[in-house]
């Protein structure tokens, strides 16, 4: 009930040789061999430019920054008078 065993295995490649024919198994098997290497082919060479970048990164040299220009002082600010202090709410005298 698990998975398949040798001898199923071995039914499964004989009757797919007998329906597609040696030569047919064969051609899809080096198609996909050929499919391999040029997915690594395309892996290496995405590779390739970021090690590049990395290097030219390492070869920049740092400059000092240069130091930011003298400010001007700022003139003093007005001096803040303290706002009138609040005052309690009248009781309304219409209510009875």
């Amino acid at each position: 009930m698990g998975g398949f065993s040798l001898v199923h295995w071995i039914i499964v490649i004989l009757v797919v040789v007998l329906l597609f024919g040696a030569g047919r198994v064969s051609g899809l098997m080096g198609d996909v061999a050929k499919g391999i290497k040029s997915f690594k082919k395309g892996m290496a060479d995405d590779d390739e430019p970021e090690q590049r970048r990395i290097a030219a990164e390492r070869t920049v040299e740092a400059q000092p920054v240069p130091p930011p220009a003298a400010a001007a002082p700022a003139a003093p600010a007005a001096p803040v008078t303290p706002a009138e202090p609040a005052r309690p709410a009248e009781p309304d005298r219409n209510q009875a």
